[in-house]
């Protein structure tokens, strides 16, 4: 079990889906793999201590997909961490196939999200999934066909919650118009503000929201830049600064940096310490 005391505490607690509480700030998964996000990670033991350190940092809430690797993440997370602590929230995704490095084809079709959930709870050592998220609407398969056979998986007990991933606002409402849906998981930073509309509706519906990619800075890391001078007063890098901007943009937001490396993980973590004032939180909002 962590403790309160632990770093990633102090980025607060969120609810997932009413009754899976998480400490806000979280780890992605997919770097823990080879390049391409395909085949093993170059080194193995040293993504096992990323495994390990996230845990002693107190991270509660790690986020994975069948297709990184594909599955070498989740068999991963399972080597390093399995038995789990009682506090951790595991969350996966099904819905793209990989034909090779760098290559994503999605396929949502019900028998193949319902054989991907299964062999993700055999990788995972887990008898049911916390959070299944849709890793990507397939435009060949209405949604309600994919998102009505997790709704079946949740009712038989393999699934607790069910999230998307890469939606606009109007495929959340229809989503939910068959299933309960806890979360969105899009690409967001300080940086890149193509989902603001998403994150707003997440937090009036009580949705977590997930980005991903999120200490993307571009060019608001340049030397002259509103995120270079506020992160030097606070003595952090301009990462750590996307991150506290993060989540100081709304308390449904759940960051999940992810990195192959224990220090670039450490730093990471440390993100949740940075306190933003008002007028700094501005500066970056209005910097974009």
């Amino acid at each position: 079990m962590t403790t309160t005391a632990s770093p990633a505490a102090a980025s607060g607690t969120f609810l997932i889906g009413g009754d899976l509480p998480v400490h806000r700030l979280g780890f992605g998964a997919m770097r823990i793999t080879g390049q391409g996000i395909w085949g093993d990670p170059r080194d193995p033991a040293e993504a096992v201590r990323v495994l390990h350190r996230t845990l002693e940092l107190g991270v509660t809430f790690i986020d994975t997909a069948d297709s990184y690797g594909p599955d070498v993440s989740e068999r991963l997370i399972k080597q390093a961490l399995h038995p789990y602590p009682d506090d951790l929230v595991i969350a996966t995704k099904g819905g793209f196939t990989r034909p090779g490095p760098g290559s994503w084809v999605a396929d949502g079709r019900p028998e193949y999200l319902r054989g991907q959930l299964d062999k993700s709870l055999r990788n995972l050592g887990l008898e049911r999934i916390d959070l299944y998220q849709l890793h990507r609407i397939d435009a060949e398969v209405p949604v309600e066909e994919s998102l009505g056979e997790l709704e079946r998986l949740r009712q038989e007990g393999k699934i607790r919650h069910i999230g998307l991933s890469e939606v606009s606002v109007a495929e959340i409402e229809q989503a939910r118009e068959t299933t309960e849906i806890v979360s969105v998981q899009n690409r967001y930073s300080v940086a890149d503000r193509a989902a603001e509309s998403v994150v707003d509706y997440c937090e009036q519906e009580g949705i977590a929201f997930i980005p991903w990619s999120p200490i993307a800075t571009g060019r608001l890391a340049a030397a002259d830049s509103p995120l270079a001078t506020i992160s030097k007063a606070h003595g952090a890098t301009p990462s750590q600064l996307a991150l506290a901007w993060l989540l100081r943009r709304s308390p449904v937001v759940l960051p999940i940096p992810g990195t192959s490396s224990v220090a670039h993980l450490e730093e990471n973590v440390a993100a949740a310490a940075v306190q933003l004032t008002d007028e700094e939180f501005e500066s970056l909002t209005k910097a974009v």
